[in-house]
């Protein structure tokens, strides 16, 4: 009698998240707790790593994530493809156990032949992970689920993606409602279609992700992508909080926030903040909020 076979688990963002769910074993994406402390990630990582890194390579050392037989990691996010060498090393010289890390390659620069290397990439962990084509396509034809109606006076939150919804819920405590994804649902969100989809399912699943333009090596214009969610929301107020560790997102400030001021929209940016948000940004967020109309 063989071995059970384990489930698999991903990290990261702009990943093949049908092409895991067509596996039979997906668990979906790697969890964390933003406040526990990481002693034993401490000794290994820079401070540079984003601060959910630590998070889950402290997991990884104690033995949190043994029921899992793989973790693929993208490589569209630094911190994340950075961490994917981090466990391949200390699990080759033996300081770490737990699943088989594998890295997916996914690829953003406007052109062909960056499209054809994340069709590649799609194609070889299919053939790593045993996905064939029908399966591919059933899992490809499940709708995503239908997002939820908001209500009363919307702030957006954009600029970092928070570790949880600790920001929206001072927003709503400030009587609005929060409009921005948290890191967990960016992770857990699937790629959306083109405009011209292949009928192969490869194909198909390498160029959405291709073209996904949300992540921090996405190639989007970020200032239109900002003005889209104003005009698609109705959002009366805007809040741009950007944590420390990240060093991409904020080279946009200047631009969004001219953006923000040529529409009017009353904002508040919030730079090198704390992760965990204990640096007093709940008052700010509440003086701000009540100094508008709601």
């Amino acid at each position: 009698m063989g071995q059970p076979v384990k489930p698999i688990a991903s990290l990261g963002c702009d990943m093949p998240l049908a092409l895991l769910a067509a596996t039979g074993r997906y668990a979906g994406p790697l969890a964390y707790d933003a406040d526990r402390p990481t002693p034993w990630a401490d000794r290994w990582l820079e401070s540079k790593f984003a601060p959910w890194a630590f998070q889950i390579l402290e997991d990884w050392a104690a033995g949190t994530l043994d029921h899992l037989g793989q973790v693929i990691f993208s490589r569209g996010d630094d911190s994340c493809q950075r961490l994917y060498y981090y466990v391949s090393e200390l699990r080759r010289t033996g300081k770490l156990a737990g699943p088989e890390p594998l890295v997916f390659d996914v690829a953003h620069i406007p052109r062909e032949s960056s499209a054809a290397a994340t069709v590649a990439a799609v194609r070889r962990l299919a053939a790593t992970l045993e996905v064939g084509e029908m399966a591919l396509a059933a899992a490809l034809a499940v709708p995503d689920p239908p997002v939820p109606e908001t209500e009363g006076p919307i702030c957006l939150l954009a600029g970092t993606l928070p570790p949880d919804r600790r920001l929206h819920d001072l927003v709503v405590t400030g009587g609005w409602t929060a409009d921005g994804e948290t890191l967990p649902e960016s992770w857990a969100a699937s790629a959306r279609a083109v405009v011209m989809e292949a009928d192969d399912p490869f194909v198909r699943l390498g160029e959405r992700l291709h073209a996904a333009a949300a992540g921090p090596r996405g190639f989007g214009d970020r200032v239109a992508g900002l003005l889209t969610r104003l005009a698609d929301t109705g959002a009366g107020a805007a809040i741009l909080w950007y944590c420390e560790h990240d060093e991409a997102e904020a080279w946009h400030v200047p631009a969004q926030r001219q953006a923000l001021q040529a529409e009017s929209v009353p904002h508040l940016v919030l730079t090198r903040r704390d992760w965990r948000a204990s640096d007093g940004v709940a008052g700010e967020i509440a003086a701000f909020l009540a100094g508008l109309p709601g």
